[in-house]
């Protein structure tokens, strides 16, 4: 077994964050793992590596940390999350838990209404012609639904989105970003932590339904409490860029566009294609519970791993032309929204909400296009956006 290359890369340099895909190559061509000596990791951004580290709980373990941080090293941050950053036999209870409460069935239920907001949203942006893709659709609409699902207070939600971004950025270095957004979100994480207790969540939403598990004896009262926080953290941040990165798809591969709305059936493919070309969430860490090969390279236990989830994306050993959005390719085995035992609890709400959208937009919209770059809001775990200026035709 041989040692990794060595590579100066730092994947926080906000330059790296800004366009991750400018660095993929390197990452990739240097070999199945890489040595990082800006932040003395492992890196791995094949895309096989990539989706049979995620398979492998019990090697890349996640209770210590899915960030830089290594909780068997330095105090977290906050309580650790009880289904990201657990391992099994926990993170088996918790996820059976959450997995009685985010159902399908539920979801269907619900469905007809976000259908209606989402058309009214759209109908009005389409009036408009010209609109903010971000501000003005992949936030309003979660925002509009999801809160109300898990059964959050009224007042307060504005707290929900820089919260998810303070989060996001804790699973990297406590660089710049991280204390900017740290640094504002102490108002956004009081809410979160009264937000999530059972005095002032509303009965019949999942968050109610959490601590009816409670009650049963599935879990504690505190564990209930950091369940339902699982929701918020995640829940609404990784949905919005999102939609964001699928508007950004199908405006500027127009073709795709017209594909879709000649054929709607083809709306799934076509979520799981963006979440393939743009991955929201583009890293997260593992740490080796014990010594393991990786092609060939060695990573000694106890090794911090980043796994390059949207280098994995764009893999050429896995994908055709990698860099094109078509919403006819197979995307099976992205690892878009994890892969493995960790894989996204919220994927279900995430689709819905995108499947929705796409149901409206494609029923109100001829054609669009971008009307302006798009802008990034650096972020040290997702590909973000904050504006993306578009211009539309109606039906």
């Amino acid at each position: 077994m041989g040692t990794a290359p060595c590579l100066s890369i730092d994947p926080f340099d906000e330059a790296f964050l800004a366009d991750p895909y400018a660095h993929h190559d390197a990452l990739r061509d240097a070999g199945p793992a890489v040595w990082l000596e800006a932040w003395h990791c492992f890196g791995i951004a094949r895309h096989a590596e990539v989706q049979s580290a995620l398979k492998d709980h019990e090697i890349f373990v996640s209770g210590r940390g899915v960030g830089l941080a290594d909780f068997a090293r330095e105090q977290p941050w906050r309580p650790p999350s009880l289904l990201l950053e657990t391992d099994p036999p926990i993170h088996d209870r918790t996820r059976s838990i959450m997995n009685k409460v985010a159902t399908l069935a539920s979801l269907r239920g619900v469905r007809a209404a976000w259908l209606a907001k989402a058309e009214a949203i759209v109908e009005e942006l389409t009036e408009r012609r010209t609109f903010d893709a971000v501000t003005d659709l992949a936030e309003i609409f979660p925002l509009s639904v999801f809160p109300d699902l898990i059964g959050l207070m009224d007042e307060g939600r504005e707290h929900l989105l820089p919260y998810g971004m303070a989060t996001f950025n804790a699973f990297g270095p406590r660089n710049a970003l991280f204390e900017e957004t740290n640094a504002t979100a102490a108002p956004a994480a009081a809410w979160i932590a009264s937000a999530c207790e059972r005095s002032n969540l509303k009965p019949g939403g999942w968050g109610w339904a959490v601590y009816e598990a409670a009650d049963r004896g599935e879990c504690s009262e505190e564990e209930a409490a950091r369940l339902v926080r699982s929701f918020l953290s995640a829940g609404l941040d990784t949905t919005v860029n999102g939609i964001g990165h699928l508007i950004l798809a199908l405006a500027t591969f127009p073709d795709q566009w017209d594909k879709l709305r000649a054929r709607p059936e083809l709306a799934k493919r076509a979520l799981d294609e963006s979440l393939r070309w743009d991955s929201t969430a583009q890293t997260f860490f593992r740490t080796t519970s014990r010594q393991v090969e990786v092609g060939g390279v060695t990573i000694p236990a106890d090794s911090k791993v980043i796994l390059f989830l949207g280098a994995a994306n764009r893999d050429p050993r896995k994908w055709d032309n990698p860099d094109q959005f078509s919403i006819e390719r197979a995307t099976s085995g992205h690892v878009g929204l994890g892969f493995g035992i960790h894989q996204c609890l919220g994927q279900m709400v995430a689709r819905l909400e995108s499947e929705v959208l796409l149901e409206a937009l494609i029923s109100l919209v001829r054609s669009m296009r971008l009307n302006g770059p798009p802008l990034r809001r650096l972020n040290n775990t997702l590909h973000a956006l904050e504006s993306l200026p578009i211009v539309v035709t109606p039906n």
